[in-house]
């Protein structure tokens, strides 16, 4: 992978959003695309030229990646944010690299950038309302897609992009980057290696304490007030008003991306069906009272925030394995994404980084994990660990940088592709509709169509690229 000897640092500890925007109505797609779609295909590139879709402090890491290495050309930029647009201006001029066209004359000004035939691809990393018309416009458009991660708003929007995938040819890439996290890609090996015997039950989520990101007036970068909505910087700007107005597993896909590649879901496996509970709401209320800046008579303190500080999913897969995911954002409390992987033959536990292995480890104990991680490190973090060791995110964000710009050098299809972006994200929905259903089964469509059962698992065997 082409990296130059300069190496700059990742931005580190980010956000994930661009500027605040406001999300017009998405025309309804039914599937009626036909499953016999050809691919079409473009002659592989030694070089790519990427348009960045929204260069927030999420956005910016990307460009970041780009600028460290020397087979990508930073050419265009998008955001209606000004004071973005300039730190990226600013990080690109420090690089030493060409000015990128720009486009900042609103929120839809991304349609110009789009039009740009001899952009290859682009990267999306705006805020979630707009992640699918962009992806559809970008499609359409023939580029090749990278969008970053969030949860979903209908089922209807999953079937967009799969649909307008199938009818263009164009790819998308889901950049969910705890797919690379070097633990779980140590146990994914172990499960292939099958030391967990047969898969019976997995864990995952998204427990983060965001109460200084969803509440930030851009005063300091964290921790920063109780405003959100327009008087609110970076994510609080957007972020913060799903919480009032949606009760479901917002951010799913950090927890279910590593669990989908273990279970081979989509690849001889797929989810069927899930349900959820929320607990009530009053973390996000506390914090406002609570803070210094905040009080019982802030305007914010009057707020109704219907997410329930505690949101639990339950998923059964066609092979018969379960799989919890939680949603804990509103709370004090350490990070972690509570993984969990058991077995017939032994457990893997991320929060005590233990392990216990059936008549290999001592019986009915934890043993410490790591040295067990260190034997099935993926071949993946031996190639290129050196190079990932300055990246964001402990390094994952090398490794799904590198491979979005490596499929996309190929316009081949990537290993996170789109029916695993419609399955992940149709998690939010199928929530949503359970909690207000009291917590009433909700079946997941088949976004490839019965091709699950002849799809072969692909994810990171061997060393790619």
């Amino acid at each position: 992978m082409p990296i130059k000897i300069n190496r700059r640092s990742f931005l580190q500890n980010s956000a994930l959003a661009s500027a605040a925007m406001i999300l017009p109505n998405i025309s309804s797609a039914e599937p009626t695309v036909s499953p016999n779609t050809k691919i079409k295909k473009y002659p592989s590139r030694s070089r790519l030229r990427v348009g960045f879709i929204g260069v927030g402090l999420r956005g910016q890491n990307h460009v970041e990646a780009a600028l460290m290495r020397n087979d990508c050309d930073v050419v265009a930029i998008a955001d209606p944010n000004q004071s973005m647009l300039a730190d990226c201006l600013k990080m690109i001029s420090e690089a030493g690299h060409k000015k990128p066209d720009v486009y900042d004359k609103g929120a839809y000004d991304y349609l110009r950038l789009l039009k740009d035939k001899s952009i290859d691809a682009v990267l999306i990393a705006t805020p979630w309302e707009w992640h699918t018309q962009q992806c559809v416009a970008a499609m359409q458009a023939g580029k090749f897609v990278g969008t970053e991660v969030c949860g979903g708003f209908s089922l209807d929007e999953c079937w967009q992009l799969v649909n307008t995938h199938e009818a263009t040819g164009s790819h998308l890439m889901f950049m969910e980057n705890v797919c690379y996290r070097r633990d779980v890609m140590a146990v994914m090996q172990m499960v292939r290696n099958g030391l967990f015997g047969e898969l019976i039950h997995l864990e995952g989520g998204y427990e983060h304490d965001l109460r200084g990101v969803k509440f930030n007036d851009g005063k300091t970068p964290y921790d920063s007030g109780v405003e959100f909505g327009e008087k609110g910087y970076s994510e609080a700007k957007w972020r913060t008003k799903h919480s009032v107005h949606r009760n479901a597993d917002l951010y799913p896909t950090h927890g279910v991306g590593p669990i989908a590649m273990m279970t081979n879901i989509n690849r001889g496996n797929r989810f069927l069906h899930l349900t959820a509970t929320a607990s009530k709401s009053r973390g996000l209320h506390d914090y406002v009272v609570n803070h210094p800046q905040g009080g019982p008579n802030h305007p914010n303190a009057q707020v109704q925030f219907n997410l329930g500080d505690k949101v639990t999913t339950i998923i059964k897969t066609s092979n018969g394995e379960t799989v919890m995911l939680s949603h804990d954002t509103s709370l004090a409390r350490p990070y972690s994404l509570a993984f969990r992987v058991q077995g017939t033959r032994g457990i893997w536990m991320d929060l005590n980084k233990s392990l216990l292995l059936d008549g290999v480890t001592d019986a009915h104990k934890w043993s410490e994990a790591k040295a067990w991680l260190d034997k099935y490190d993926h071949p993946l973090w031996q190639k290129f660990g050196a190079d990932a060791k300055t990246a964001g995110h402990g390094g994952m964000d090398f490794f799904v940088f590198n491979h979005f710009v490596e499929s996309a050098k190929r316009d081949q299809a990537p290993q996170i592709d789109v029916y695993d972006a419609a399955t992940w994200l149709a998690i939010t929905p199928l929530s949503e509709a359970s909690i207000a259903t009291g917590s009433s089964p909700q079946a997941f469509p088949d976004f490839t169509r019965g091709r699950w059962t002849e799809r072969k698992p692909d994810f990171a065997f061997g060393d790619e690229f």
